[in-house]
């Protein structure tokens, strides 16, 4: 019958090409500070593993703290992403 919808998808939003590549960028650069952090834990645990058998304190080694450290910099990455990310029609900030 003509005029009944019977879909359940919202409508298409609006695309900001400009929007899109500043979040794209964001997402990049946010992810290279990870990767690089990432590295370096890696690159410690690979060449240098007695480095991680040391305690840092309450009978923590390094290895658990530096990967405690991985984890709560991922999430605080996320909620940068979330706080600079542009929606689309916002401009420029």
């Amino acid at each position: 019958m003509a005029g009944i919808d019977h879909s359940h998808l919202p409508p298409p939003e609006a695309r900001d090409p400009a929007a899109e590549r500043h979040n794209a960028r964001l997402g990049l650069a946010l992810f290279a500070l990870y990767l690089a952090a990432y590295v370096a834990y890696v690159a410690v645990n690979a060449f240098r593993p007695a480095v991680m058998d040391e305690l840092v304190g309450a009978g923590v080694n390094w290895a658990v703290a530096s990967g405690m450290g991985l984890i709560v910099g991922a999430l605080a990455l996320a909620l940068v992403y979330a706080a600079f990310c542009r929606r689309p029609g916002e401009g420029r900030a």
